[in-house]
């Protein structure tokens, strides 16, 4: 099950916006060395906003084991900042219905068939996120070999918008992903994960509701 929250309905969820900055920083500062912000354990950027919505996987203790973002290209974001050469098949996005991935990172310390386990989930979560956001299309700047492995083999095509660009040594572009109930259901196939993944501030209002 993945979380999906913003800055407005974490208080939902516990410690997850903490927990998501946590494992941020393992990932990202301790594990891959990027210089980005971070403060007492806990990556963050200019980014972390409150138009942004972070999907998590949490373990049965309710610490954050993978972590991804998502925010609309209507706010300055990553591509456009720092990458806008990388996009030259089209323009820049300006769209509430096109928006951002960033962040996309699972605990290394897990074993192998976890982590694909919790990589499947979270992508699931990036499409089920944006139907229900009404976002047609997702960019993102991700490695080459994950754009193909991660997205094109499980049925999610990627669509290439430049060039190639060295990034942590590893050759990467700028890609746009389309949101459709169709591939939500290649997904689903490829993943063997027939069930919806996704657990919003509104499913957990609801269950209250319910339950009275």
């Amino acid at each position: 099950m993945i979380d999906c929250f913003t800055y407005e309905t974490a208080h939902l969820f516990g410690d997850a916006l903490a927990s998501q900055f946590r494992l941020r920083h393992k990932v990202f500062v301790e594990k891959q060395q990027w210089g980005v912000p971070n403060w007492r354990g806990m990556e963050y950027d200019q980014y972390d906003t409150p138009a942004a919505v972070y999907c998590v996987w949490r373990d049965d203790d309710a610490v954050v084991r993978g972590v991804a973002r998502l925010a609309p290209t209507t706010i300055p974001y990553m591509i456009k900042d720092l990458w806008p050469e990388l996009v030259t098949n089209g323009e820049l996005p300006a769209s509430p219905d096109i928006w951002e991935s960033t962040r996309l990172g699972i605990d290394h310390d897990l074993p192998k068939p976890l982590r694909r386990r919790i990589l499947s989930e979270l992508i699931l979560a990036y499409m089920e996120a944006s139907l229900r956001y009404q976002v047609k299309g997702l960019i993102g700047i991700g490695y080459e070999w994950c754009w193909e492995h991660s997205f094109n083999r499980q049925g999610w095509p990627v669509r290439r918008l430049g060039p190639n660009k060295e990034i942590d040594g590893l050759s990467s572009y700028v890609g746009l992903l389309p949101v459709s109930h169709a591939h939500l259901h290649n997904l689903r196939a490829a993943t063997g994960i027939h069930s919806p993944v996704l657990r919003t501030a509104d499913d957990i209002l609801y269950q209250g509701v319910a339950a009275e």
